[in-house]
């Protein structure tokens, strides 16, 4: 008997696990697309996806990490609307995993693209110190934030 079919329990553990991992995905997704590439990208232009190479290249790395932003985002709200069809949404324990999605994908670029692979900084010609601290701080936080609200909001899993 899967956790989907089978008793009331199993049903709400399901959703509950859908509602967090939607809300990440979602978080994830806007972290990349709103915040990344709208405004990082594309209004500030302070930097590209992958600046190690020429300007198409790295236009073209923006258009990838466009679509792949979006899709998860989309993925997040085709599992919330899952959610929505088969009961009750937890908004504030959603809201949690929203504000951990955002900030887990900030920690992962500001770690592992700026500073371990290197494929783009947040800022050219600049001292980074004080950009970096802000990025990963503030993603840090976020991610711990979230975190903290989804540990809080989890539902009584006590039988009865």
């Amino acid at each position: 008997m899967s956790a989907g079919t089978g008793s009331r329990a199993g049903r709400t553990v399901d959703l509950d696990r859908r509602t967090v991992v939607s809300g990440f995905l979602f978080g994830c997704g806007i972290a990349a697309s709103v915040i990344d590439l709208f405004i990082f990208h594309l209004v500030l232009q302070w930097h590209h996806f992958y600046d190690l190479s020429t300007t198409r290249v790295a236009l073209t790395a923006d258009g990838f990490f466009h679509a792949f932003g979006w899709f998860i985002t989309i993925w997040g709200l085709f599992l919330l609307a899952d959610v929505r069809r088969r009961g009750e949404v937890a908004w504030k324990r959603w809201a949690g995993a929203v504000i951990a999605g955002v900030g887990f994908f900030q920690l992962v670029d500001g770690v592992v693209n700026h500073k371990l692979l290197g494929i783009h900084q947040i800022r050219y010609d600049v001292d980074l110190l004080p950009y970096d601290a802000t990025w990963i701080g503030s993603a840090a936080v976020l991610l711990v934030v979230g975190a903290v609200i989804v540990r809080r909001t989890r539902p009584d899993r006590r039988p009865g």
